[in-house]
């Protein structure tokens, strides 16, 4: 069990910057603990002791902000980043290597007995405030976004983001994944919509522009119109959408 709980100190300085010292992580990680009482509530569950088991668990709760179902099962070197409001349901299973932000829960969808919580893979990183459900799988090495729903298997490798969650094309991964932010390209549905309508005005402009050209063959004098016109730039605001 030490040795476990040494991995789990080193995983926490290799993905928190802010991490100074052992006695700091050991002290001030809420991650960790729960971490760690989970090895005994796991420990509990599988001996039959499951009030007792549920108990430690409902205290973990209370002491860290986070609830880790005791019949969940999880791997090495996981790390739960500042953690508040993490829900890890019964039988979800956790690989090697994973690493949760505040927020996250791993629920289920039905009320059927058997497994009906996520399956994680090795090295899965889920952002801040994402909601994983029901009894899918979460490839190896995936990337969760900040807040994004996901109700459906993510293959190993991919990016998921967005309500309900998308996989996101490689195009779109190149700009780096952030388990915090909310990106340009998670498929923003008003988003969408405002550049339509500027797209549309930009064809409408250019449709004015060829009919004052035409009048101004015709000799009639269109500056005042012109400068009416100028003075709308959607190029300007799509850059604020942007």
């Amino acid at each position: 069990m030490f040795k476990n709980i040494k991995e789990d100190i080193v995983s926490v300085f290799e993905r928190d910057p802010a991490a100074r010292n052992t006695f700091e992580v050991l002290t001030c990680y809420p991650g960790l603990h729960a971490r760690i009482l989970h090895r005994v509530t796991n420990t509990l569950w599988h001996a039959g002791l499951k009030w007792l088991a549920r108990f430690l668990s409902h205290f973990t709760r209370w002491l860290t902000g986070i609830e880790i179902h005791p019949g969940a099962t999880i791997g090495r070197r996981f790390f739960i980043d500042h953690g508040m409001g993490v829900v890890i349901g019964e039988t979800a299973e956790i690989g090697d290597d994973v690493t949760l932000y505040h927020g996250v829960t791993l629920g289920g969808t039905s009320w059927k007995e058997g497994k009906r919580h996520p399956t994680l893979g090795n090295g899965v990183v889920v952002g801040a405030g994402a909601k994983v459900l029901g009894p899918i799988h979460i490839g190896d090495n995936a990337k969760i976004g900040s807040n994004a729903v996901v109700v459906k298997d993510v293959p190993a490798g991919a990016t998921a983001a967005g309500i309900p969650a998308r996989i996101l094309d490689e195009a779109k991964k190149a700009g780096g994944f952030n388990p915090y932010g909310i990106g340009n390209d998670q498929n923003d549905p008003i988003a969408k919509s405002i550049h339509g309508l500027l797209n549309h005005s930009v064809v409408v402009d250019q449709r004015i522009e060829l009919i004052l050209q035409q009048l101004e063959r015709m000799g009639v004098h269109v500056e005042e119109e012109r400068a009416t016109a100028d003075k709308f730039d959607p190029n300007h605001l799509n850059k604020i959408v942007d």
